[in-house]
């Protein structure tokens, strides 16, 4: 084998290109770059991309290490730079991805959404108030006015005016069961106008519930069911309701208590009978209250259920509506109110709130349903 004799760092010019063996490769169509030497012993080579990459002796049957030099290849940091707008835009995604899960998590916590709170058991979902109208009066009204109705019973004792909850899309309605007890026939109008009939579920005179379901209904918004455990003194609250007849009336006030003992008459046995809310008698559900009875007399048939107390305005006709919290969840459902028609004896058009208005807690609403949909009740 013959030894190479060049000092190191030399290297041979290219061969020159003729016929023959010689001519492969073909040439190039250009001049091949030239080495330059700056001094004995020390040949430079010019940068990475003047002069094509050739295999050297191997085209003379050699092994490619003593012919003409590849180009230097490409630094690694070329690919590193390449590949670090991929990394970049990685990391972009995987830190928007944490940040939208907290956010989710944090909007989940404000807006109490059953979604993102882990007390979602003790909520029934519904219409919510936008995140924008969240926390005021019109918001609540805008939001949950869909799903109050009217109702309107008639039975032997003459005709009633109340409220009620629409809680599921195909037509369940909460409502008091004095509302609705007698009832030859119902008629539920929405906020829209729209009428149905109605036929009564279940009733438990015992907490003044009633579930009733109208016919042919689909499509229908839906409250959503608070958690009245949560409910403390001082709350602002919206109540929705058809007082006299006047559909989707709206008022709100505070919480003023919570745990009153309401009494109230059962099955319509009270002196006042079942022309609660009835524009032609004027007359208003009798209950008691700290000893005292309002609105008439309560009669031998009593029931006690533990209520709300709240000054929003509410009036003859508002029986069966919800009181709402400012997230736009049910916390109760109104039942008892006072007004001052009664203990003066003027007529109803004197009828008016002083602030003492009740509601069964809506707790007590969801652990009836199930009892309430089965048909049975006291």
């Amino acid at each position: 084998m013959t030894e190479s004799q060049r000092p190191s760092g030399e290297y041979p010019m290219y061969p020159s290109y003729g016929n023959g063996d010689a001519a492969y490769p073909p040439p190039p169509s250009y001049d091949p770059a030239q080495p330059v030497s700056t001094g004995p012993g020390t040949t430079v080579w010019p940068a990475p991309g003047t002069a094509a990459s050739y295999s050297g002796g191997a085209g003379h049957g050699g092994d490619g290490s003593h012919g003409v030099p590849h180009a230097a290849p490409e630094p690694p940091a070329s690919r590193r730079r390449a590949r670090r707008p991929v990394a970049l835009l990685a990391a972009v995604a995987i830190a928007a991805a944490v940040v939208g899960g907290g956010t989710a998590t944090v909007i989940g916590q404000l807006t109490d959404d059953p979604a993102g709170s882990s007390s979602a058991g003790s909520v029934v979902p519904g219409t919510t108030v936008s995140q924008s109208s969240k926390g005021t009066v019109s918001g609540v009204a805008a939001a949950l006015s869909p799903t109050i109705v009217e109702i309107g019973a008639t039975s032997t004792a003459g005709q009633s005016t109340g409220s009620g909850v629409v809680i599921t899309s195909d037509g369940e309605i909460v409502t008091n069961n004095h509302v609705i007890a007698g009832a030859t026939s119902i008629k539920v109008t929405l906020s829209t106008g729209r009428t149905y009939t109605a036929e009564v579920v279940g009733t438990d005179a015992d907490k003044d519930l009633a579930l009733i379901k109208l016919k042919g209904a689909s499509g229908l918004k839906t409250a959503t069911l608070g958690d009245s455990s949560k409910v403390a003194v001082g709350d602002q609250v919206v109540a929705i309701g058809s007082p006299e007849g006047l559909t989707g009336t709206v008022t709100s006030g505070i919480v003023s208590a919570l745990d009153r003992d309401v009494t109230v008459a059962k099955d319509g046995d009270g002196g006042s009978g079942q022309s609660q809310g009835g524009q032609g008698g004027g007359q208003q559900w009798p209950f008691e209250f700290g000893g005292r009875q309002f609105n008439g007399d309560t009669g031998d048939s009593t029931t006690t259920y533990k209520a709300i107390q709240t000054d929003a305005s509410l009036n003859p006709g508002n029986s069966g509506g919800a009181l709402i919290n400012m997230n736009g969840e049910i916390i109760g459902i109104n039942s008892a109110m006072y007004s001052a028609s009664s203990a003066s004896g003027s007529d109803s058009s004197s009828a008016g709130s002083v602030g003492l208005g009740f509601a069964i807690p809506v707790n007590t609403l969801k652990a009836d349903l199930d009892t309430l949909r089965d048909g049975s009740g006291s």
